[in-house]
């Protein structure tokens, strides 16, 4: 972890922009029907199209244009009704057409924003566009001693590229917000978010400048950061070398860096490059793409429930924390089992609790994901009514009944909890003569209690609870003791 000096911190003030590269999960590719998988052998998943061989021409696939759209909505954006496509020229020896096909001038969706919530405040990062562009190859360094190898699968996947205005100001900021976009395209189902795949791949242009100083910095690019903690890693970086710079009295080269995840450092690639070396024309092989309203209309109706309204639901109708609201609604899959779950309980404190409990912990203890987990929502929620009701303590529950309903989901809790025998006695005849027997075991402990010190409960109530095998309702017994011990004064 990089440790930024507060004497640092103090004076000089991090801007940062974010683009954020998303693979769209469509079967096919942006502009041809060859697979657009993860995977496959090298060279696979292409055709005459994805190679640009001469006299082939592309065909848009609508679902990408969907796709782009919902997140356009997702993201608060103006969706363009009148685009086209672009041509970005550079040569690179995984780019087999010479160009990207993208959008430059009029992109699909533009000027929206992002409400990111940190530990100690909410900050609204403006996004100046998404844009739709086909991917390039893959180029491997490492797979052979001589020579460098392309893989040409990846060269035609769709992407959406989410440009955010400069309005980051820490690697924590800039975190919330990738994190955010990664919730965001899972939950409208348009990406797996899967970073180590590269599903999501994000550039960070990052500026220094003096606290209180209105004019940008002179800013750098760090290309294809794969995870979160890197992004972070390479923003601290960058702050500390180009602030110690500016210390130095030495000039900030505006270039595209490298991140090595090894070592912590950014290394040159190249001069950073401007929109006129990529010599931006209209495509020339796709026509104009012109969107109705009803088919905006169509789109928008169709979105999902998203993490904002979720949190906001779960708060005002359920009474829930922020914090809990925004632990269950973190995940697609999680919050779709608590509201289920919420469909056969009207707890739903313990049945947010549950779910942020030891739901979530099995899940991560075990290695899998909610898919897999094979407790229904609706013996879950008897779990918890065992337990409101008094005929089930907390802690047996979640340490034994609930494992064992892992094991054998087909019964009921109360099946479950039978068989166990660890259902509650309430029977408060046979309760009282076990407090008895215990009591009689501390005379000197009942005195102290009675002389003011009420810490020993927890010493009468912990042997009442080990003899009982938790079969009594702690609440019932405690008062059950206090009442027996004031008798006694």
């Amino acid at each position: 972890m990089t440790i930024i000096p507060d004497s640092l911190l103090d004076k000089y003030e991090l801007i940062i922009g974010l683009e954020v590269h998303v693979q769209l999960s469509t079967a096919s590719k942006i502009f041809s029907t060859d697979s657009a998988g993860f995977g496959g052998e090298p060279n696979e998943h292409i055709s005459p199209v994805s190679l640009g061989l001469p006299g082939t021409l592309p065909k848009l696939n609508e679902k990408v244009v969907e796709y782009a759209i919902k997140m356009g909505l997702a993201t608060n954006c103006a969706i363009n009704n009148h685009t086209h496509f672009d041509r970005k020229n550079y040569f690179y020896a995984d780019l087999p057409k010479g160009y990207q096909t993208t959008q430059d001038s009029q992109p699909i969706c533009k000027l929206g924003y992002i409400d990111v919530k940190t530990a100690d405040h909410s900050t609204r990062i403006r996004i100046n566009r998404i844009h739709m562009e086909d991917d390039a190859g893959k180029s491997m360094h490492d797979q052979d001693k001589f020579d460098s190898l392309i893989d040409l699968n990846r060269a035609g996947v769709p992407l959406i590229e989410i440009v955010s205005e400069p309005d980051i100001r820490s690697a924590h900021e800039a975190a919330s917000y990738l994190n955010e976009i990664r919730k965001l395209v899972r939950y409208l189902d348009i990406c797996d978010g899967n970073m180590e795949e590269g599903s999501i791949r994000c550039d960070a242009n990052i500026s220094v400048r003096l606290r209180g100083a209105s004019e940008y910095g002179n800013r750098c690019e760090v290309k294809n950061l794969n995870s979160i903690r890197n992004l972070q890693r390479a923003i601290d970086h960058e702050f500390i070398r180009q602030a110690q710079l500016i210390e130095k009295g030495e000039y900030i080269e505006q270039n595209t860096l490298n991140f090595d995840a090894d070592t912590g450092n950014t290394s040159p690639l190249r001069s950073k490059e401007m929109a006129n070396d990529y010599r931006y024309f209209p495509e020339p092989d796709l026509p104009p793409l012109i969107l109705d309203e009803k088919y905006i209309r169509d789109i928008t109706a169709g979105l999902p429930e998203l993490p904002a309204k979720k949190i906001d639901r779960y708060i005002t109708e359920f009474g829930l924390s922020e914090y809990d609201a925004i632990l269950l609604s973190s995940e697609k899959e999680i919050a779709m089992y608590f509201d289920e779950l919420i469909t056969y309980t009207a707890h739903y404190k313990a049945a947010a609790n549950w779910v942020i409990g030891p739901l979530r912990s099995y899940l991560h203890e075990a290695g899998i994901h909610i898919a897999d987990f094979n407790i229904h929502p609706k013996v879950l929620a008897e779990l918890i009514s065992l337990i409101d009701s008094g005929k089930l303590n907390y802690s047996v529950a979640a340490h034994q009944v609930f494992p064992e309903l892992i094991k054998d989901p087909t019964r009921t809790a109360e099946q479950t909890a039978t068989t166990l025998q660890v259902l509650i006695d309430t029977a408060d005849n046979e309760l009282g003569l076990l407090i008895d027997e215990v009591l009689k075991n501390y005379p000197d402990k009942i005195r102290e209690y009675q002389n003011g010190k009420k810490g020993v409960l927890s010493l009468f109530m912990g042997d009442i609870m080990k003899r009982s095998k938790g079969k009594i309702n702690p609440q019932t017994a405690s008062k059950l003791v206090v009442e027996k011990l004031e008798k006694k004064t």
